[in-house]
């Protein structure tokens, strides 16, 4: 009896780990602005930097946009396979975040989940000395905060989808006519063209009477270019602001417009503890 079911055991192991997980549902962990479902390996730190430039519909004065500039770095570090920390820096608003990401399910490629399906938390601080011309802002009043569940597809090798269930709160909004607390959407897509190349795409949509009549929905498009330790990303977007707080609630671009911006993320990942992953 105790034989049977040790081999019960033994046989339910091992369909369990031959259940291969699905790799590369998106080329990094961020998508463009928002992350997707990818959390670093364990011990792999990510030093990314990240601009935006101005409007393009700025003209040549302007230099289509490349006269402005903002800058996000960042370090994304794994603790596990399936938790992520990171801190990083903004120029804009001149905010400093942080978050954390925990993977709940990966796909597998036969049997078992078919989804992958991250939770990611954030917080980002506003280190402005008068935001929104308030003087003297208490400390608790620069905090945001938001909650995201991520939820991905891989259909065979090209075509990646995602969404996100979003929840956003804000101690301090721009207008007091404004939502502390946002409720988004958001979606992505991946198209792998080449071994080296994607398109990809991500937008949020707020839910009604959510936002401002001067705010829009979160829009990008572009292309990941990945190497062996690097990941080029460049887009255009109509947000300009790289954490949760800006590029869901206080996007001012129209599409229709012209209000686009020129943008590029690089990553570079370095392995500081345990092996070195290829």
């Amino acid at each position: 009896m105790k034989k049977g079911i040790l081999a019960l055991l033994l046989g339910f192991s091992l369909s369990t780990f031959s259940q291969e997980l699905v790799s590369e549902t998106f080329d990094d962990t961020r998508v463009v602005n928002g992350h997707s479902v990818e959390t670093s390996k364990e011990g792999s730190m990510k030093f990314i930097i990240a601009h935006r430039f101005g409007l393009i519909n700025g003209g040549l004065y302007e230099l289509y946009g490349l006269d402005q500039s903002t800058i996000r770095l960042g370090f994304d570090y794994g603790l596990t396979d399936n938790i992520t920390i990171g801190i990083g820096r903004s120029s804009f608003q001149k905010t400093i975040d942080g978050f954390l990401k925990f993977k709940v399910l990966s796909q597998k490629i036969e049997g078992g989940s078919p989804i992958s399906v991250t939770w990611l938390s954030t917080s980002d601080y506003n280190t402005l000395k008068e935001p929104y011309g308030l003087e003297g802002l208490s400390g608790t009043l620069r905090w945001s905060f938001s909650h995201q569940m991520l939820i991905a597809r891989k259909f065979g090798e090209r075509f990646s989808i995602q969404v996100m269930p979003t929840y956003l709160h804000r101690n301090l909004t721009p207008s007091s006519e404004m939502n502390n607390d946002i409720f988004s959407i958001g979606s992505a897509g991946r198209v792998r063209l080449t071994q080296m190349l994607s398109f990809k795409a991500e937008y949020y949509f707020a839910l009604p009477n959510q936002l401002s009549n001067a705010n829009t929905n979160s829009l990008a498009l572009g292309f990941d270019i990945e190497t062996k330790h690097h990941v080029f990303q460049l887009h255009v977007g109509n947000s300009r602001g790289m954490t949760e707080k800006f590029f869901i609630s206080e996007t001012y671009g129209e599409w229709n417009k012209g209000d686009i911006m020129l943008g590029f993320n690089i990553t570079r990942d370095f392995q500081v503890k345990g092996r070195k992953y290829k």
